[in-house]
């Protein structure tokens, strides 16, 4: 995914946090826009036109294909079931394994840790199960 000076957890994080203010803006505000309120009102350091702000866009952008791609993957689920932090983290991970070379076990695990963190309580099993199953659908498994 994204480096540069912060580590690639605390990089998710935010990617995280961007994404969860844009939906709680009904994606009705900028990227560069967030990134202002987050530098402003946290004392961030973001890069309004970063590597961080430009993940954040293209996962806003694909959206709608993310959600086409993850839907078959639901197993008995609905979309409108999925809580929002839950959906987020999926769009991160599905996006991660569809646009990046990132091995898929480093999506799976940073996508888990961030579900443990911001996710409904069990939430991780379930996105755990749907990106293996992404990551099948995909032919990415990782080689041993």
């Amino acid at each position: 995914m994204i480096n540069g000076e912060r580590p690639r957890r605390e990089v998710r994080s935010l990617i995280f946090h961007l994404l969860y203010a844009a939906d709680s803006f009904g994606y009705d505000v900028s990227v560069q826009a967030l990134i202002h309120q987050f530098n402003d009102g946290f004392e961030m350091d973001i890069e309004p036109q970063g590597e961080i702000a430009a993940t954040v866009a293209a996962i806003i952008a694909k959206r709608k294909e993310l959600d086409e791609f993850l839907v078959p993957l639901f197993a008995n689920w609905r979309l409108e079931r999925i809580g929002c932090c839950t959906h987020l983290i999926l769009y991160m991970a599905s996006w991660e394994l569809l646009e990046t070379d990132t091995p898929s076990t480093i999506v799976i695990n940073e996508a888990i840790e961030l579900a443990k963190a911001f996710s409904e309580k069990d939430a991780y099993k379930f996105i755990n199960g749907v990106l293996d199953q992404a990551v099948k659908k995909l032919g990415k498994e990782d080689k041993e």
